[in-house]
């Protein structure tokens, strides 16, 4: 699997297998992914829609176990970055991100904003499409996967015949995998008109021929995998 030297891309934020074809390759662009938890907010209308106080029962036998509000549902934010010019135009963006004042003020904020963050730098398989700017409304899909060490060059010549499948809907959005941060990992975005095109498109995959062959010898390459559900910000290019 040849990886091209890294070139300058635009920015974007974000998410057949029977025929031979070549060895996929590798389209060297960087990209950085980024997942946060947000805090609780104090008036948030998630709030609402959860009991404050359940008292124990005084006719039975019973006691209160736990008291406790879960309202950290739709709080994780994704941003999806390109940088143009691979690993040194990262490091440079980085050096001017430190010296700029209203960013650095920006950053103190929004500690008190998280309770978790993470941060990957990704390249992106050269088999997929370009992600580009997209009306909507969609929803997207990031489907991630925790791969077994060795299996990435097996994972993307499967995958290179195989992506014509998801291409009937415009729905292949972009494929990425890990160079920095957890290793082994790759990410395959979806967009969708909604949940039930989603759920359409999918079985629709079943009656073409080759596509259970791609998931049974792709399945065994796999140690983890989980699928989110994400709806674009207002400033998202992709909507």
């Amino acid at each position: 699997m040849a990886a091209r030297v890294l070139h300058a891309r635009g920015a974007a934020s974000a998410g057949g297998l029977l025929q031979r074809a070549a060895p996929c390759s590798l389209r060297s662009v960087l990209r950085g992914l980024t997942s946060s938890s947000h805090r609780p907010r104090e008036d948030s209308w998630l709030k609402s829609l959860f009991v404050r106080k359940v008292d124990p029962r005084k006719d039975a036998h019973s006691n209160l176990l736990a008291k406790r509000e879960t309202s950290s549902l739709y709080k994780i934010q994704f941003h999806l970055w390109r940088y143009e010019g691979g690993y040194p135009a990262l490091t440079e963006v980085m050096s001017k991100l430190r010296e700029n004042q209203e960013f650095l003020q920006f950053r103190k904020a929004r500690s008190n904003m998280l309770l978790s963050r993470k941060n990957q730098l990704l390249l992106e398989f050269s088999f997929w499409n370009e992600p580009l700017p997209r009306p909507g409304p969609n929803i997207y899909e990031l489907r991630s996967y925790q791969l077994r060490p060795g299996t990435m060059i097996e994972w993307g010549n499967y995958w290179a015949r195989a992506i014509r499948f998801r291409q009937d809907g415009d729905e292949a959005v972009g494929g990425f995998f890990s160079q920095i941060g957890q290793l082994y990992m790759v990410h395959h975005l979806w967009a969708y008109k909604d949940l039930q095109t989603r759920e359409d498109i999918r079985n629709a995959a079943w009656h073409k021929h080759g596509w259970e062959e791609l998931v049974y010898y792709t399945v065994p390459l796999i140690q983890e995998m989980e699928s989110r559900i994400m709806i674009p910000q207002k400033t998202s290019p992709l909507q």
